[in-house]
């Protein structure tokens, strides 16, 4: 698998034997940005990971002081001098992107962001994106693309799937730095943590979540994503299915044999 070698020049993919997958990001030069090299990167280690029976949940952290600034200004402004103006990469970088946004969302496995530091415009949209998120208490959170001329419109898109429609826009609209407390206020992020306590925190959930059946989480996860867009009628009719389905699993006959026997499950992931 993409990460079986362990070490990337800025990137780090390390599979735990409890089945949790860490990625770390450490392009501390460029602050994690979201460069072609990183997007592609991101993209192939999602993507296999997806496939990887032996991951039950990815966790998303990175070192520096940012955990994302987002895109790579300089790579963004380097092709303008291209004939077209920069079209094309524009294009191209903008699909990879959403491609990552979506491979996180698509991805079987539950991921958690483990957010240090700052996390700026599509490096927002990058913990907005992952399931569930956990704060250092230092944290910070913004989409200053209108503080430059570039509303953050992708961003917008994660962002306001996440939190209220004027909590949103207040953001995209005034640029400005919210704190990890705020975002937990607002729905950004699910917890704020002293930095002391971020990693051992975030280790504890995923070992809790991946404690459960690797079937059973991905067929809620996306059973959750499915049915947000659709309306109440046809939430509930898609879901009641989505449980008879469930309900047919080997871990779910499993599952609630051990409840009634007052035993612990031993999952078969069927």
């Amino acid at each position: 698998m993409y990460w079986a070698t362990g070490e990337y020049d800025f990137i780090t993919a390390d599979l735990k034997e409890n089945g949790v997958l860490r990625i770390t990001l450490d392009d501390q030069k460029r602050r994690n940005a979201l460069s072609e090299k990183m997007l592609l990167a991101l993209n192939k280690i999602f993507s296999a990971a997806n496939n990887d029976t032996s991951i039950r949940v990815i966790v998303l952290s990175s070192n520096g002081p940012a955990f994302s600034a987002g895109h790579d200004l300089k790579e963004l402004t380097s092709a303008r001098s291209n004939s077209d103006k920069g079209q094309e990469f524009f294009s191209h970088i903008m699909n990879m992107c959403s491609t990552l946004m979506q491979n996180i969302t698509n991805c079987s496995k539950p991921v958690i962001a483990e957010v240090e530091g700052v996390a700026t415009a599509a490096g927002c949209q990058l913990v907005a994106s992952c399931d569930l998120a956990i704060a250092d208490n230092n944290a910070k959170f913004s989409t200053p693309g209108v503080n430059i001329g570039l509303f953050c419109s992708t961003p917008m898109v994660a962002l306001s799937r996440n939190v209220s429609k004027k909590h949103a826009m207040r953001m995209l609209l005034t640029g400005d730095m919210i704190s990890a407390d705020h975002a937990v206020d607002i729905g950004l992020v699910n917890q704020s943590v002293k930095n002391i306590m971020l990693e051992d925190t975030v280790t504890k959930l995923a070992e809790k979540i991946a404690s459960k059946s690797s079937i059973t989480l991905a067929t809620g996860k996306e059973a959750f994503y499915t049915q947000c867009d659709m309306s109440l009628p046809d939430a509930y009719e898609y879901a009641s299915k989505i449980m008879v389905e469930n309900m047919l699993a080997l871990d779910a006959k499993e599952g609630i044999g051990a409840f009634i026997e007052k035993r612990a499950p031993i999952w078969k992931d069927k």
